[in-house]
């Protein structure tokens, strides 16, 4: 497994290892001492094609957010909403799925979210701390403010996403 840098500070890329024969394969998700992170709760999702589900973040205790791609694939972005950050405002994305085995960390202080690309995607979360539901937040995925270029014009989103803070608001 290999990990890359980026330009926002403690946000990793993870590239896997896939071995493969004529059964199928193993894949490694997470070898925790390389990025020396402890993840308390792990949850997966199942969306179909074009489901948007984010941008989320937890207010107190937030957490720290592995995402890798079991089966299909997705556009997965992160906002850095550390307000002492040299990246605060700005937004990370990249595309996830199962053939490419590369896997994202998000460090606590970002919101999340990813559009769902294929028919069918599982994705796994691996977080350094424990879902706290009155904490939840959510951003607006299409803030203009965020410029976010979606691959899709028309995504399937919940209520809470509908209504989501925009960026402003959530600053103050």
């Amino acid at each position: 497994m290999r990990i890359k840098k980026t330009k926002f500070k403690g946000l990793v890329i993870l590239n896997g290892v896939r071995h493969q024969d004529q059964r199928g394969y193993l894949r490694e998700l997470v070898i925790e001492k390389l990025i020396k992170k402890k993840f308390k709760f792990q949850i997966t999702s199942l969306s179909k094609k074009n489901v948007l589900r984010g941008l989320h973040f937890q207010i107190k205790k937030p957490q720290g957010k592995l995402i890798s791609v079991i089966k299909g694939e997705i556009f997965d972005v992160a906002v850095d909403l550390r307000k002492n950050s040299k990246t605060f405002g700005k937004h990370f994305s990249i595309r996830l799925n199962e053939k490419n085995c590369t896997a994202v960390f998000i460090p606590p202080g970002f919101a999340h979210g990813f559009l769902s690309l294929k028919k069918e995607n599982i994705v796994c979360y691996s977080c350094t701390e424990y879902r706290s539901p009155h904490n939840e937040r959510s951003l607006k995925y299409n803030d203009p403010k965020l410029k976010i270029q979606w691959p899709s014009k028309k995504p399937n989103i919940s209520k809470k996403d509908k209504n989501a803070d925009n960026f402003e608001t959530l600053i103050r």
